[in-house]
């Protein structure tokens, strides 16, 4: 539990009163997963009077002094790591310090190359856009759509087209339609100034969805 200590100062008829409040996390938190490599202590450099430690089997082994919790760590060729500098007592915990940093960077690298990087591509239509001009700008749009990124369709008005911006409008609208479930509306067309845009983001996979498999081709009758 937490709690709270007041303390005076005094300084001839004046006195200051400090109000400090300490935190006791529970220790069921306090793991080497929270650990911040760029803040943390470890071995000699752990300079408190008294810490709470953990040995290298989860096994709570009460508190003592740090030079006593280093002797058991440097018994078993271990470190001793704090783990939770700001409980009362800090918490520390018997590791192999090497072994956790290495494992962290593989985590982080694995972490890396499984996180697909979200771009905005951007794709410019005119308001006299030709047929032809339109299929090929839609087919890209498909195409980044089909590689997980967004979409921002833009339209952008010059002099007298401002006047026909429902024209824009509608070719934003077709687009819309022609794209169907292969993206999601995340924003609908809206004016800023002259330009008018609509941002398409990938369809959300359905978690478990399996691809239907094709049906098997049926063997030939047999020859009569």
């Amino acid at each position: 539990m937490g709690g709270f200590f007041i303390s005076h100062i005094g300084a001839g008829d004046h006195k200051f009163t400090l109000l400090n409040h300490a935190i006791l996390r529970p220790l069921e938190v306090c793991t080497e997963d929270r650990i911040d490599k760029r803040f943390i202590r470890t071995n000699e450099r752990i300079r408190v009077r008294e810490v709470r430690v953990i040995d290298d089997e989860g096994n709570q082994l009460g508190i003592m002094a740090p030079f006593e919790a280093l002797k058991i760590a440097r018994e078993k060729n271990l470190d001793l790591v704090e783990v939770s500098p700001t409980a009362q007592p800090p918490v520390c915990r018997i590791m192999d310090y090497g072994k956790y940093l290495y494992q962290q960077e593989k985590r982080e690298r694995d972490a890396k190359k499984n996180q697909h990087q979200i771009t905005v591509k951007e794709v410019k239509f005119r308001i006299n856009v030709d047929d032809h001009d339109y299929e090929t700008k839609k087919n890209h749009v498909l195409r980044f759509l089909g590689e997980g990124d967004k979409v921002k369709a833009t339209i952008f008005f010059r002099g007298r087209e401002m006047t026909r911006q429902g024209l824009g409008r509608e070719i934003l609208e077709r687009l819309i339609n022609d794209i169907g479930d292969k993206g999601i509306v995340e924003f609908r067309p809206r004016q800023e100034g002259n330009t008018l845009h609509l941002i398409l983001a990938p369809p959300k996979a359905q978690p478990g969805a399996k691809q239907p498999k094709p049906p098997k081709p049926q063997a030939p009758p047999p020859p009569q």
